[in-house]
C-alpha cells in the first residue's frame, strides 16, 4: 500500500538507536510504515501520497508533556496573569487595573502568585482586598495549591471559619478565629470554586481547541492529563466534535481521600473510555502537597515546623486505593513532593509491578534522598518531573521554597539526571498552567537547570541537568512508554513526529528554546506547518 504522506528532513533522530541512512518517513493510516532514505520515496509514493520535503530540519518522534492540565487550567487562566509579579505593588496594580472596569459585585480572578512576593510577612488577602476594592477576589497561587480570598468571597462562600474536612485542607485562620484569606489544598479552595463564575461548556471547548493548537505549534502532539474533574470529559468531548483534537491526550481521574469500593470501581469502570484522539487511562493520587504552602510530607518539619503530615489523613486507605486499583490493571500515577511523601509512595507501590497498560509513576519528586533511587530503578517505577519548577527557587536558597527546606534538602532538588544515570526512565513535562508549555524551553532548562536565554541567572544544581538525548527521551520515548505507547520512530508506531529548525541534540539550549517547529504531525495529519511550510 503506498503511504498517505512522507516526511523527509536533513535528519531524523529515529530513537531507536540506528538512524543511518534515516531521511524520509512513510505514513499510512496513521501509522509509520517505513523509514528510509530520500531515495527510497520514489518507490514509495503512489498516485495520492503527499509529500513534504523539510529540507535541513530535524524530525524526532512526536513531543509529549509528561504532566499538564489543560482542561482544569482553562478556569484558572481566564484571569488575571500575576505571575510575572515581583513585588506586592506590581500585585496589586494588576488586580486593580483588572477591578477597575468591574461592578462592585463582579468577581475578580488571577493566578500565578509568587508566594515571595510578601517576603517574611504572613501570606493573605489583605493586600488583595485593598487591591479589588472589595469585590469578591479569588487569587490562586502559583502551585494551585493555594488561594487567596477577599472576604467579600468569603461570605458569598459562606466560610466564616475553620472547616473539617476528609483530606490535609484547610481554611486559615488568625488567632481570633477569622479567616485570613489564605486556603490550602483542593476541599478549601473548592468552597470558594464553586461560587465563581464559569464559562459554558461550549465557550471552554472552543478555548480548548485553540489551547492545543496552540501547543501543537510549539512541537506538541500528545500530553498526560493528570486530571479529570467536573465536567471536563463533556468540554473535551465539545471540543472534538469542533473537529479533531490538535494533540492526542491521556487523562488520569483523581482518586481522594474518603473514596469508598463504589468509588474505585468507578474509577475502574472509566479506563480506556474517551474520543478519538482522548482516552482516559490511569488514575492520579495526591500524597502530600507542595513545599511553598507548607503541605508537603516531609520527614522533618520545614522552617516553619509544617509539611509533617500526609494529604490522607490516613495513609494506610491511600496504600489500599491504590492496591486495589493495580489489582484491576490500572496505572497509578501520584503526585508526591516531599521526601517523605516518595518514600511512602514509593512503598505502597513495592512488590506490586507493572500494569499492562502503562507502568506507575510518581510525580514532581521536588526533594529526593539519595537512598530512594534505586528504589525506582528496582521496582520500575517512572520518574515524572518538570524541570521549569526550579525557576521558582533560588541558587542561593533565597526563595521560600529553599529556605522552608534548608540548604540539605534543598540541594537535593529536582534529581533528574541522577535519577536518569541510575536507569531510571525520567518523562518531563510543563504541569501547565503551573509553568508555560512550550516544550522547546523545557528541553533547554532541563540541559540548564536555568531559565533558557537568561544566562546570568545561576543553575540551580546544574550537576542534574540532562544530555541532550536525555532531554529529548524524556519528552518521546519515555512520554510515550509512560502510555504504553511506542514513541519511536519504527514500522508500526503511531505518526506522531515533531519537526525542529535545528537539531535537539546538537544545538545550544539557549538556542534550542526559540527554534521554529517545522511541522508537526498527529496521527499522520499535519496539525502545524512552520512558515516557510504554510499555504
Amino acid at each position: 500500500m503506498n503511504p498517505d504522506l512522507v516526511v523527509c528532513a536533513g535528519t531524523v533522530h529515529t530513537l531507536t538507536g540506528d538512524d543511518r541512512a534515516a531521511e524520509a518517513v512513510a505514513i499510512t493510516g496513521g501509522a509509520i510504515t517505513a523509514v528510509g532514505g530520500r531515495r527510497d520515496v520514489r518507490d514509495w509514493r503512489g498516485p495520492g501520497t503527499v509529500v513534504v520535503d523539510l529540507g535541513d530540519a530535524t524530525v524526532t518522534p512526536g513531543l509529549i508533556d509528561g504532566h499538564l492540565h489543560p482542561v482544569m487550567g482553562l478556569q484558572i487562566v481566564a484571569g488575571v496573569d500575576l505571575s510575572a509579579a515581583r513585588s506586592l505593588d506590581q500585585v496589586q496594580h494588576l488586580l486593580a487595573a483588572a477591578a477597575a472596569d468591574r461592578a462592585p459585585g463582579d468577581w475578580v480572578q488571577a493566578w500565578g502568585l509568587d508566594p515571595n512576593v510578601f517576603g517574611s510577612g504572613p501570606v493573605t488577602s489583605a493586600p488583595i482586598e485593598a487591591a479589588v476594592g472589595g469585590r469578591p477576589a479569588s487569587v490562586r497561587l502559583f502551585d494551585a495549591h493555594s488561594a487567596l480570598a477577599t472576604p467579600a468571597a468569603l461570605r458569598i462562600a459562606g466560610v466564616d471559619g475553620l472547616r473539617e474536612f476528609a483530606q490535609r485542607s484547610s481554611v486559615v485562620c488568625d488567632e481570633d478565629g477569622r479567616p485570613t484569606g489564605l486556603l490550602l489544598e483542593a476541599a478549601a479552595m473548592g468552597l470558594v470554586d464553586e461560587h465563581v463564575p464559569r464559562e459554558p461548556v461550549a465557550a471552554r471547548a472552543a478555548r480548548l481547541h485553540a489551547l492545543l493548537g496552540a501547543m501543537a505549534a510549539t512541537g506538541l502532539t500528545g500530553g498526560h492529563v493528570m486530571d479529570l474533574l467536573g465536567d471536563s470529559a463533556e468540554v473535551v468531548a465539545a471540543a472534538e466534535d469542533l473537529g479533531d483534537l490538535p494533540l492526542r491526550l491521556r487523562f488520569a481521574p483523581w482518586c481522594e481521600p474518603g473514596v469508598d469500593a463504589d468509588g474505585l470501581a468507578g474509577l475502574i469502570a472509566l479506563q480506556g473510555r474517551g474520543g478519538r484522539r482522548w482516552e482516559i487511562g490511569g488514575v492520579k493520587f495526591f500524597i502530600d502537597g507542595t513545599i511553598d504552602n507548607g503541605t508537603a510530607w516531609l520527614e522533618r518539619p520545614d522552617s516553619h515546623g509544617e509539611s509533617t503530615e500526609s494529604f490522607w489523613t490516613d495513609p494506610a486507605e491511600f496504600t489500599k486505593a491504590v492496591h486495589v486499583l493495580a489489582a484491576a490493571g490500572v496505572p497509578t500515577a501520584t503526585h508526591a513532593i516531599g521526601d517523605a511523601a516518595v518514600r511512602y509512595a514509593l512503598e505502597t507501590l513495592d512488590g506490586l509491578g507493572r500494569p499492562a497498560a502503562a507502568p506507575h509513576r510518581i510525580e514532581h519528586i521536588e526533594t529526593l534522598p539519595t537512598e530512594l533511587i534505586g528504589h525506582f530503578r528496582r521496582q520500575g517505577v517512572f520518574a515524572s518531573m518538570q524541570p521549569t519548577h526550579s525557576h521558582f527557587t533560588r541558587a542561593d536558597h533565597t526563595d521560600n521554597w529553599s529556605s522552608r527546606l534548608g540548604d540539605e534538602r534543598a540541594d537535593r532538588a529536582w534529581r533528574c539526571r541522577d535519577l536518569r544515570d541510575a536507569g531510571v526512565p525520567v518523562v518531563l513535562g510543563s504541569d501547565w498552567p503551573i509553568a508555560p508549555f512550550d516544550p522547546r524551553r523545557i528541553l533547554a532548562a532541563a540541559r540548564l537547570r536555568r531559565p533558557a536565554g537568561e544566562p546570568d541567572v545561576p543553575p540551580v544544581q546544574p550537576d542534574q541537568g540532562l544530555t541532550p538525548l536525555m532531554a529529548l527521551e524524556g519528552y518521546t520515548s519515555l512520554a510515550a512508554a509512560a502510555a504504553g505507547r511506542i514513541g519511536t520512530i519504527t514500522p508500526g508506531a503511531p505518526a506522531d513526529l515533531t519537526a525542529f529548525a535545528l537539531d535537539p541534540l546538537r544545538a545550544a539550549p539557549d538556542e534550542l528554546a526559540d527554534a521554529p517547529i517545522a511541522l508537526t504531525v498527529v496521527a499522520g495529519t499535519v496539525i502545524h506547518r512552520g512558515p516557510a511550510l504554510a499555504g
